[in-house]
């Protein structure tokens, strides 16, 4: 009915969707909490440059 080299292909199939699904799940939810933060991060320094230079005044 089946080969094994068919099984084979099939297991090989499954893990290279697995992979993907994995990958596209970490892409969509962990990159754009990263660069949200990153941008959040250069906010709250500009802020505390800004502050900064009027105290200096």
């Amino acid at each position: 009915m089946f080969e094994f080299d068919q099984y084979l292909g099939f297991l090989l199939f499954l893990t290279i969707l697995t992979i993907g699904f994995w990958l596209m799940f970490f892409l969509v939810s962990f990159v754009p909490y990263w660069i949200g933060g990153a941008i959040m991060e250069l906010i709250k320094e500009k802020r505390n440059k800004n502050k900064d230079d009027e105290d200096k005044k």
